[in-house]
């Protein structure tokens, strides 16, 4: 046993911890093949920059459920490792080289990827730094990374088996543009917000000089890439104009009118300039009529020499300039301002521009189709919380094909390449042979397309002989944000579905995002981010994953409170100072917690640990259903006023009592409890469990792999729970009257207690020495006849009447007024009750169990009701 400082402090209590877990190996699996194994692998935070309070929440929930499992004898995998995150460790580098005076394309391929890859290992050594901090138990002997050659030969794998299956395929569509990082955009790295814009109305002239139409656009710098005008099938307006050509404005190109499905009637004037090169539904319309795509725009965002003198320009520049010509030459109609929904850049914010490319794309229907069926399967994902599954459903049910192809130099390499003098491809695992004679294709993977394949890529796939791939997967339970649902969950489910035949994991547990103090979501724009390892050094690691995994209800934000923090750093140093009062009442020769004798417990004993059962029961439930924020109130309540408040106050009793057999049976009972609270409290408060568990009589190297508790049969105690209910009601209420007229602990009253039965008297005066001690009283009466004084503070409780006589202290008519008071809150439960069971659609549908605890509720409230009564009565006859 150690002795433990009178305070908690959490920098003395982490400080080298984590590392000794390490030296002890502790966070690999056991190697026990006969447990059962239970895999988590961690969502790899990207290595732009430094965790977030989002990812201390991720992580926090899979440490504690790895935890848990570990003490529950399963052979436990928490694989880390990191995301290379294309797109955005790219532009983090390319912005630091700008502040240098450098450009990537000055410096060539070669030597800028090495700048990233120093930049990935500085940020990969901050990222681990921050893992120990949290106290993550995770294996770093497996420990990947996405770009390292084991993923990439599976990321190869996968591309080529896609491509030989007609799944990949290269072609030139419509796709997202980000002019900026001049790179391809899947849909989902695009978001749309609210931009100030403009209906530019705009004459079309007839080419046989008879008129012209009227067209309006949000985007006039891209008209000279019209191919033609469109109008709905069977619009009567226009019938007599389908086929007729017209002079597009600035350019003198003659378009035709045609007849398209795309058009709405009831939308503008009816007529819609077509636009292939530059608008997604455009490109279909020009699909189906055979029209020419003209693309006007560079990388950059300037415009091409298909603008003619606009050339060079910057769209939006162009735009100013084409309005005022439109303007000047007598084209422009009018001008309507409006809000509307633009795609802007998740990565650089710019706003994105639809434009027509040449790149790779997954075919994605077949795969969503497979997803989808398997949820009808006993392999499906189980959705936490459920209602996800219908996000994802309707995800996989209106997804579009997935460009995978992006314009870095940072990520994997598309596996194809061109051969220099017959432009024929191939696409292969390995290079060619004659390499000299070929060239690969410079585009990346989206770094989405290696991180779908995370949980089984890591574990060895594709060597289907992996140990680790044949042990741990598929992996257990995935935890993560909802946010990330689509863009990352659900090219798991696919991808591990059609190249494993399995379900990447078994759960797929979703929490929501961590706001401020006001609701809103933390973000650098605002400023109002908080890092998680600033909260560490003021409240410690403990207090954080107290803080997060109590906020925890399956979907749901939750709010960043530091005074929460405050309460949690409180909360344990409860549980600190019970532990060491414990401590220090234990023998030199106390030996590890051992089960009690249950024929020798008392009154207090029985409660405890039936209270005790009952909590590990509703924990182990709760976690296994991912209910964490519910654990953490059932262990809160039983920690705090169960055992603290009252069981450890009543222990005292015998500790400072003379019958040393009684005092051991409570030194053993207390060391047993507080063994079990630790445990169950280890897997979300590691560092501070194991400090206190190594401080007392243990029988193991660490908490770490200590058997979870178990509710134990025995402990249940019905009786126990009933009897110590009704002492505790008598104590409150004695307390309760003590609080109202000031009379605190220390002064001398005296206390009547008048039972209904000989049952709850005898509950009393077996355990009168309890009832002292946490009442003082002067003198005490314990009995069923009892004259109740005139002048007397009163409580009416189940079962018994408290009377306090306070001739000094007490006015009979503020007594009397109470009373009443006390008398109308009783009769409004009577009133309810009698009400409720008068219902016939309550009493013809409600459970049998349901309506007999209602009748006793209201029986009891009848009986307290009349003793209040009885006691107006005596108290108006004494005034």
């Amino acid at each position: 046993m150690k002795d433990l400082a009178p305070k908690y402090d959490p920098r003395e209590v982490e400080e080298g911890r984590y590392q000794k877990w390490l030296d002890q190996d502790l966070f690999k699996p056991s190697g026990d093949k006969k447990a059962h194994p239970y895999s988590i692998v961690i969502p790899p935070p990207n290595v732009t920059g430094k965790l977030h309070l989002g990812h201390a929440w991720d992580t926090a929930i899979q440490d504690t459920l790895i935890r848990y499992k570990r003490m529950q004898g399963y052979d436990t995998l928490y694989l880390p490792g990191m995301d290379h995150a294309g797109i955005a460790t790219q532009a983090k580098v390319e912005a630091k080289l700008r502040k240098q005076g450098k450009n990537r394309h000055e410096m060539g391929r070669e030597a800028f990827v090495k700048q990233v890859w120093d930049w990935k290992d500085e940020y990969a050594g901050i990222i681990k730094s921050q893992w120990a901090k949290l106290g993550l138990s995770l294996d770093y002997s497996r420990e990947r990374f996405t770009l390292d050659e084991g993923l990439s030969k599976a990321v190869r794998r996968v591309f080529v088996q896609l491509y030989n299956e007609g799944l990949i395929y290269r072609g030139e569509y419509i796709i997202n543009w980000d002019p900026e990082l001049q790179t391809a955009l899947s849909d989902i790295e695009v978001i749309h917000q609210d931009d100030q814009g403009a209906f530019y109305h705009i004459k079309y002239p007839f080419a046989d000089g008879s008129g012209f139409v009227e067209i309006a656009t949000t985007r006039p710098e891209t008209m000279f890439g019209d191919t033609a005008v469109a109008v709905a099938h069977g619009d009567e307006r226009y019938k007599d104009i389908v086929g007729k050509e017209l002079v597009l404005p600035l350019v003198g190109r003659h378009i035709p009118i045609i007849e398209d499905q795309h058009v709405d009637p009831e939308f503008g004037t009816g007529l819609v300039k077509i636009t292939p090169a530059h608008d997604p539904n455009d490109f279909a319309v020009g699909n189906r009529h055979n029209l020419e795509r003209i693309n006007v725009m560079n990388d950059d965002g300037t415009m091409n020499e298909n603008a003619g003198k606009y050339e060079g320009m910057d769209r939006f520049e162009c735009r100013k300039a084409v309005v005022e010509d439109l303007k000047k030459q007598g084209y422009l109609i009018k001008v309507k301002p409006i809000v509307h929904s633009v795609g802007h850049s998740e990565r650089s914010g710019v706003q994105v521009e639809p434009r027509l490319s040449t790149q790779w794309f997954v075919k994605m229907k077949p795969l969503a189709e497979a997803a989808l069926k398997n949820q009808e399967t006993d392999n499906k994902i189980t959705f936490v919380p459920e209602r996800f599954e219908r996000t994802f459903k309707q995800w996989m049910e209106n997804i579009h094909d997935w460009v995978i192809s992006r314009q870095l130099w940072w990520g994997h390499q598309i596996p194809a390449w061109y051969n220099k003098k017959t432009g024929e491809m191939y696409v292969g695992e390995e290079a060619p042979k004659d390499i000299e004679n070929w060239n690969q294709d410079p585009d990346v993977l989206d770094t989405w397309f290696s991180s779908a394949l995370w949980p089984f890529s890591t574990m060895g796939w594709p060597d289907e002989d992996s140990v680790d791939y044949k042990r741990y997967f598929p992996t257990n339970a995935l935890v993560t944000g909802y946010d990330i649902l689509p863009f990352w969950v659900a090219r798991m489910i696919f991808q591990g579905l059609h190249f494993t035949h399995q379900r990447p994991f078994k759960d797929a547990v979703f929490h929501g995002l961590i706001r401020d103090e006001q609701g809103r979501k933390m973000s650098k724009s605002l400023g109002n981010g908080v890092d998680p390892m600033d909260v560490i050094d003021e409240y410690g690691a403990d207090a954080l994953r107290w803080f997060l995994l109590n906020g925890t209800a399956p979907g749901q934000d939750t709010r960043y409170n530091p005074k929460q923090l405050a309460s949690a750093w409180n909360f344990i140093n409860k549980i600190w100072n019970a532990a060491r009062f414990v401590i220090m009442n234990l023998p030199e020769d106390a030996q590890p917690a051992h089960m009690p004798d249950t024929a020798k417990f008392d009154l207090a004993d029985g409660w405890i640990f039936d209270r005790l059962n009952h909590t590990v029961s509703e924990v182990i439930r709760l976690f296994d259903d991912y209910q964490f924020g519910e654990a953490g109130r059932e262990l809160y309540n039983f920690i705090w006023n169960d055992f603290c408040d009252w069981y450890i106050e009543m222990a005292k009793v015998a500790l400072n009592g003379n019958d040393e057999e009684l005092k051991a049976r409570k030194q053993d009972n207390l060391i047993w409890i507080l063994d079990q609270i630790l445990r169950l409290l280890h897997p979300i408060m590691p560092f501070v469990t194991e400090k206190l568990w190594l401080s007392m009589p243990h029988d193991g190297e660490s908490i770490m792999v200590a058997k979870y508790p178990e509710a134990h049969a025995e402990f249940e105690n019905e009786q126990a729970r009933h009897d110590m209910a009704f002492l505790i009601e008598i104590i409150k209420a004695v307390r309760n009257i003590r609080t109202e007229v000031n009379a605190p602990l220390s002064s001398s009253i005296d206390i009547m207690i008048q039972l209904e039965d000989a049952k709850n008297e005898r509950i009393l005066t077996d355990n009168e020495d309890y009832v002292k001690n946490f009442l003082h009283p002067k003198e005490l009466t314990i009995s069923t006849q009892i004259a109740a004084p005139k002048l007397a503070k009163t409580a009416v409780i189940s079962g018994a009447q408290v009377f306090i006589p306070l001739a000094d202290l007490v006015n009979v008519n503020d007594e009397i007024k109470r009373m009443e008071k006390e008398e109308k809150n009783l009769q409004a439960e009577v009133d309810r009750s009698t009400k409720k069971l008068g219902n016939q659609g309550f009493v013809a549908h409600a459970p049998e169990e349901v309506i007999a605890k209602e009748k006793a509720k209201k029986a009891d409230y009848e009986s307290q009701l009349e003793s209040v009564r009885q006691r107006i009565e005596e108290l108006k006859k004494g005034e």
